[in-house]
């Protein structure tokens, strides 16, 4: 398929490398807002088809679907102009800056009978497979911890006052939304919609959260989740029951899942050995949808987005955190 991309930045050339090691795609067209940005992007990958308009691109018939990576608050605008031109679209999590978005954005993509997917790269990759097949294992649940810190350079932007779009209420950012997006999908995809969540969030000057945990409370425990893009982790993730416990490390791009026994002490390595990029199992996956029109797998996705989007909502208003796009 021909694949077109928007936002030319480390995480498009990730998931452009990915999607062309999946044998699946092409990349065959790349938009920015000037031409030189993007000629600069796609001459590595022989692009021929080169666009500083959204809708001409969005019309043509050089692409199939397109990769949006553009700023957060920008996604929903972006989406729209392929949807409706009969597109396929991949968006880079977060989706979009709200709910009302993602429903309106899902109905114009059936309108138009074609698929929009979220980027939430992890939940694709054979180790989480694993993970979600392995959670038996430890009996009765009783709790996780799931931690995704990273301490990110644009940090240092706002420590000297300035206000990068990934912590601007502008461009609809944050940690939750960055970084704890992954945790809280795997939690959700893992456990279901938990029926209490709260965020203890370390609101910045800028207006948006740098970090903090999140509490998922489920009839019987309680996750526990450990996000922040203002500090650095690295500690496992872990998730508890009375037979044993899953130590996951890193909770993305998974290169290790242990089963440590309660009683025995044994301990048991379940991961596979992986690939570099883990981006090319979201593409091969997005693909084989969208080939085979698998639509249970595809709405499976479509809840698990809308569940964790609406989380994050929550969580961020329970905060006083409203992006401009909400206001």
């Amino acid at each position: 398929m021909k694949l077109g991309i928007m936002g030319t930045n480390w995480i498009t050339d990730a998931f452009v490398e990915g999607a062309i090691n999946s044998g699946e795609w092409e990349m065959n067209a790349v938009y920015s807002r000037t031409l030189d940005k993007a000629y600069a992007f796609g001459e590595k990958y022989k692009v021929e088809n080169y666009f500083d308009d959204i809708e001409m691109m969005a019309s043509s018939d050089v692409i199939d679907a397109v990769y949006i990576a553009s700023p957060n608050a920008m996604h929903y605008e972006h989406a729209l102009h392929f949807l409706r031109n009969k597109k396929h679209v991949i968006v880079e999590k977060p989706i979009f800056s709200t709910v009302a978005e993602l429903e309106d954005a899902h109905k114009v993509a059936k309108e138009n009978g074609v698929f929009l997917f979220e980027a939430a790269r992890h939940i694709q990759e054979p180790n989480f497979k694993i993970l979600q097949d392995s959670i038996q294992k430890v009996g009765k649940l009783h709790g996780a911890t799931l931690a995704y810190m990273n301490y990110s350079s644009r940090y240092d932007n706002v420590l000297a006052g300035e206000e990068p779009n990934i912590f601007s209420l502008k461009f609809s950012g944050g940690s939750l939304v960055d970084l704890g997006v992954y945790p809280m999908y795997t939690a959700v995809a893992l456990f279901g919609v938990p029926e209490k969540a709260t965020y203890f969030a370390t609101k910045l000057r800028t207006g948006v959260d740098g970090g903090g945990p999140v509490i998922f409370e489920y009839p019987d425990f309680t996750v526990t989740i450990l996000q922040a893009k203002m500090s650095q982790s690295f500690m496992p993730s872990e998730i508890y029951g009375e037979k044993g416990t899953l130590v996951i490390d890193p909770l993305t791009g998974i290169q290790s899942i242990q089963y440590a026994d309660n009683h025995t002490k044994d301990i048991e390595e379940l991961a596979m050995s992986t690939i570099p990029n883990d981006m090319e199992f979201e593409a091969t996956e997005f693909a084989r949808i969208i080939k085979e029109t698998d639509t249970l797998a595809y709405e499976d996705l479509e809840d698990l987005s809308k569940a964790v989007l609406q989380i994050s909502n929550d969580l961020r208003h329970q905060n006083g955190i409203w992006y401009k796009v909400e206001k």
